[in-house]
Formats: structure tokens, sequence, C-alpha cells
């Protein structure tokens, strides 16, 4: 086995999981991001001695690949028996934290891909705003308009007030809109 091969091995054993988890929460499907991360690492293995910083390009591919995933026509997407989710259970069960992060991911999956692939970037893999432009292949400004525009988004799905933390956290508190 080749240096290069074994590189691409180490990095594909560390990656993976970060990768697939940000395609997921790009198009909010597990096999659908699944298959996005391991398309865009073929074609990085074929690619890998000519660039120069693997992880940049696979997030943007796997971020693209993922918002090309959710623009196909209907008619050729494929639906996982696994989406209908059972009752929501008591309260004295302890899964509210469960509850919410599902709460969040359907109010996400309303956004448009764009908007849901910045605030993805920013405040769930913890990107600057320049990092994600560059990973997005957009000037910043948009990056910052499609943040406004997507907690906006959020704001009125969820029904609450969301705050970001200068630490690229987004934190929530119920109050009336």
């Amino acid at each position: 086995m080749s240096d290069d091969e074994a590189e691409f091995r180490d990095f594909v054993r560390v990656q993976m999981e970060p990768l697939r988890g940000l395609a997921y929460l790009a198009c909010g499907d597990w096999q659908t991001g699944e298959d996005a991360v391991l398309t865009v690492l073929a074609r990085l293995y074929v690619r890998w001695r000519h660039i120069d910083n693997p992880l940049a390009y696979a997030r943007t591919a796997v971020v693209r690949a993922a918002i090309d995933e959710t623009r196909r026509p209907w008619w050729r997407r494929e639906e996982s028996v696994g989406h209908a989710m059972p009752d929501p259970p008591g309260p004295d069960d302890g899964t509210s934290v469960v509850d919410e992060r599902l709460r969040i991911r359907a109010a996400l999956l309303k956004l448009p891909p764009r908007h849901r692939a910045v605030l993805v970037l920013r405040y769930l893999e913890g990107l600057s705003v320049q990092q994600t432009a560059e990973v997005l292949a957009c000037p910043e400004g948009t990056v910052k308009g499609y943040t406004s525009r997507g907690l906006d988004g959020l704001r009125q799905i969820l029904g609450v007030e969301l705050v970001a933390d200068e630490d690229a956290e987004v934190h929530h508190e119920i109050r009336p809109v």
C-alpha cells in the first residue's frame, strides 16, 4: 500500500462520521447523506494527490452533493419506511432533549437548502463566516444574509427567540412571537 493510500484511509477513518453528519444536516436524510459522502470520497480518492486541503474539499463537496440531492425531482426520490416516527413519549421519561432536537431538525428541513447549509456550517460545524463562504463558494455577505434569513425562518417556524452566541452556538428560549 502506498503512502497516498494510507493517508487517504486515515482521512476516511477520521472524517467519515463528521462528513456523514454534515451531509445529514444539509439534506435531512441519513441514507441520502451517506450516499453523498461516499460519492464525494470516491471523487476525492481519484484527486487525492492534487488536493492541498482535503477536508475543505470534502466539506464543500458534501454540502453541495447533499443540496443537489434535495433538488432532485420527487419521482426520483425514494422514501424510506423508517420515516414514520412513534408517538411522543410521556413527560417523565427524560426524552425532552431528543424531542427538541427532532423539532429543530424538522424546522431546518423546512428552510431553503442554502439557508439550511449556512446554518449547519456556521452553528453546528462551528465554521466562521469566511470559512462558510469558502465552502459554499459564495461571498461573505451572502453567508451573512443567508444566516440572518435562515435564523428568521427558524424563529417563525419554531415560534421561539433564537439567540446566537459569539462561540457559534445557538440557544433558544420559548417566547411568544
